[in-house]
Parts: structure tokens; sequence; C-alpha cells
């Protein structure tokens, strides 16, 4: 979820639990990137533009890269060449409009988006770090070795999905606590985080027949944008 040093001799096994609460604290960042931001009289599509960015930028264009990839692979009939074409590190077309699409959603949907912006940016980051969690736990990984398969060495319990979800929805209750004129909006956050994280993560296991590195971080960005796309349309 965050770049860190080849130097660092860390062991990431079983860190797929802590995702949605990396989110939450990526998510944070970004917050606090806006709100400065707005301080300074920037207008707010640039500031949402100056979000969207940081973002891709702190976690390395890790998530970004997987949509890219798996754009590609999709668009390649043949599901047995599937793999092959997103192990390429090249990218093609698909992959370019993909990037393209979910970057424009992103942006606009957060320009679109005027109250408690802090926290749907946090939101929406925790909800799409969640839908990875449960992508790495319910579906099978689909190569022997790839960026992902450590991943899959870990068995994940229930209580993992219940702490972090129970994480989430506590940021949308404080939502309506702080303002309760939003409980629309952080309601569709809730409901919706949980609906949009496991039909994304269910959409992609349909299509390849279970997961990859470059999956995961797609279910991330597609959960984050569509979830934007969602509350624009409840506020």
């Amino acid at each position: 979820c965050l770049p860190i040093p080849h130097t660092w001799n860390l062991d990431f096994n079983g860190i797929a639990r802590f995702a949605p609460l990396i989110g939450l604290i990526v998510g944070g960042i970004l917050g606090v990137i806006d709100l400065g931001l707005q301080i300074l009289g920037m207008p707010i599509l640039t500031r949402s533009a100056v979000a969207i960015i940081s973002g891709i930028i702190l976690t390395g264009g890790l998530h970004l890269d997987g949509v890219m990839d798996t754009a590609d692979g999709l668009a390649v009939p043949d599901q047995k060449r599937r793999l092959e074409v997103m192990s390429d590190s090249a990218t093609g077309a698909f992959g370019a409009m993909a990037a393209i699409a979910l970057l424009l959603l992103k942006i606009t949907a957060l320009t679109d988006l005027d109250n408690d912006r802090f926290l749907i940016l946090m939101g929406v980051a925790g909800w799409g770090r969640w839908g990875q969690l449960v992508a790495i736990a319910r579906y099978p990984y689909l190569k022997p070795t790839g960026k992902g398969a450590f991943h899959k060495e870990v068995k994940y319990s229930i209580w993992d999905f219940i702490q972090s979800l129970l994480l989430l929805l506590s940021l949308s209750g404080i939502q309506i606590l702080l303002n309760p004129e939003s409980w629309l909006v952080a309601s569709g956050m809730a409901i919706g985080g949980i609906a949009i994280a496991l039909l994304t993560g269910a959409w992609f296991n349909r299509c390849l027949g279970g997961h990859t590195g470059d999956t995961y971080g797609a279910v991330v960005e597609w959960t984050e944008a569509l979830l934007l796309c969602l509350l624009v349309t409840l506020e």
C-alpha cells in the first residue's frame, strides 16, 4: 500500500490485514493536503487533481499500474493469454485508456464533493483496501510466483474482516456525528463501500478465474473511483 525502500528487511506476510487501516492513513494524508490547499485558496478542481496525484505518488503508482495491466489483460479474447499479457511491462492502448478513465472519474467526482472531503478521502481509501483484503483472502491466486503471491501464504480469519469493517463503519459514524446533515452520504459510503468492494473483486475473479497482484491493485483503484461516483449522487 505504501512504497518501502528495498534496504528495509521487513516481513510483509499478513500485512494485508492492516490494508484498510493503511488506507485510512493514506486518505488522511490526502485530506490534510486538500485542506491545506483550500486554506491557501486553491480552486476545488485543482485541489482535487493534486489530491489524486498525491495518492498515486504515495503508493508508488503500484495500484494504478495494476489497473493498466489488468485492462490490457482483459482486452485479450483468449483467456489463456491474459496472464501473459498482464505480465508484460509495456502498457497497451487499453491500459492507457483505463488509467485515463479512472483518473477522470476520480478527479471529477472529488471535485463535485463540497462537504466532508477529509473524511471522504479517508473512507474511499479505506474501503478500496478492504476490497483488496477480501480479494486476497477469498479468491485463488493465479500465479505460482508474483508480486502478490506472498499474501496467500497467510490464513486470514473472520476477525480480520470484522475489525477492519468496524473501523471503516465507525468513520461513517463520526461523519454523521460531526455533520448530521451528511447522514445520507455517510450511510452511502458505508453501504456502498461494502457492496462496491465485494462486487469489484468478484467481477475480476469471474473474468480471470482468480486474482493476481495486478488485480489486487485494480480492486483498490476501481473501488475508490466507483465509490466517489456514488457519493456524488448522494450529496
